[in-house]
Parts: structure tokens; C-alpha cells; sequence
């Protein structure tokens, strides 16, 4: 997959189209995506240990990147939950390889979610978004058969925009589809 062409967009027509748009007097000061972090929490691995290793495998096929499992921080008696016990999974994407999981996600995935229309534009308030989503099978590199438990992820995409109008900006210009009306 061709990366250069997200990258060259971003160049020749986001950048240009901010920095327009927002009144910058600085190329530096137009934000940029820095990374994409990937994480999925396993609720269910205190049990099943294997739950942890199918979804490291997943999530370092589905993005490219070697995937990490996450540990617990403390001990919580009501989910039956010791310190240090994997509870989840996680990747951050940057450069190149966030450029191609950004177009496999907009070009690819998103469009197979039954009955899609459209993203929440929900922002953190200093222009981050993060996306849920339900299923990995969305992704085309997971074999429907050889899946047997069906499991969400949250997407998040970091930039250094400072306001969200700016993060929304700069992320409908890479192409996410979000519903209409701003701010749902």
C-alpha cells in the first residue's frame, strides 16, 4: 500500500487548506496527526489466558506493528483482578506506518460497518478524537472463520491541534467520515 499518497494529501492539501482556513502565520503552528494508538481491553483475559495472546496476534496483523499487552496497576476484588495481570492490548502507530493504518481504516474498514453513517464528532477538547469500534472483523485482515469471540477497540488519533474545530479540521481532511452536524 502506498503511504505517500496520505502523506503527500497531507502536504500539498490539508496543510495549505489549515493554514488557510485558521489564518496561521507559521507552517509549524498548522497541527499535524502525531500518532495513533490502538487499545483494546480484555475484561474477560483474568480468566482465560490465551484471550490476551489471539488478541496481541490481531491487533499486530490488523496494524503492522508488534502489539503489547497491558497490566492491571492494582489489586480490584470485585473483578477478581491481582496487580500486573494482562488486561488488554495496545499500539501506537507513528509515521509511516499510521499514514497506511489511517488509509486502510478510512478507505477499507470503515466503509464495511453494517448500516454506517458516519462518525460522532466528539473531540477530548485539545483536538484529539478517539473512535469505537465494535467489531475487528471490519478489518480485512482477520479471517472471519478462524475468529471465535468478537471483540471492539478504541482508536485514537493524537494531534497537535490545540482546539478541536482545528483536530476536526484536520482530521475531515484526511478523509474520516463524520455525521453532518458538528459536535453531536
Amino acid at each position: 500500500m502506498d503511504t505517500a499518497q496520505f502523506k503527500k494529501a497531507y502536504k500539498e492539501k490539508i496543510a495549505p487548506a489549515l493554514k488557510e482556513q485558521f489564518n496561521y502565520s507559521s507552517s509549524m503552528e498548522i497541527p499535524v496527526l502525531k500518532k495513533i494508538v490502538i487499545n483494546q481491553g480484555l475484561g474477560d483475559a483474568t480468566e482465560d489466558k490465551k484471550i490476551i495472546d489471539v488478541a496481541v496476534n490481531e491487533i499486530s496483523t490488523i496494524t503492522g506493528q508488534k502489539a503489547v499487552a497491558t497490566y492491571s496497576k492494582k489489586d480490584v476484588a470485585n473483578f477478581k483482578l491481582r496487580k500486573k495481570m494482562p488486561i488488554g492490548v495496545m499500539v501506537t502507530l507513528r509515521r509511516e506506518r499510521m499514514y497506511e493504518f489511517l488509509e486502510k481504516l478510512v478507505r477499507v474498514a470503515l466503509p464495511r460497518i453494517r448500516d454506517f453513517k458516519g462518525i460522532a464528532s466528539k473531540f477530548d477538547g485539545r483536538g484529539n478524537y478517539t473512535l469505537g469500534i465494535e467489531e475487528q472483523i471490519i478489518f480485512p485482515e482477520i479471517n472471519i472463520d478462524s475468529i471465535d469471540r468478537i471483540q471492539g477497540m478504541n482508536i485514537t488519533f493524537v494531534t497537535s491541534a490545540k482546539t478541536d474545530e482545528e483536530g476536526y479540521a484536520l482530521l475531515k481532511g484526511f478523509g474520516l467520515p463524520f455525521k453532518n452536524a458538528k459536535n453531536d
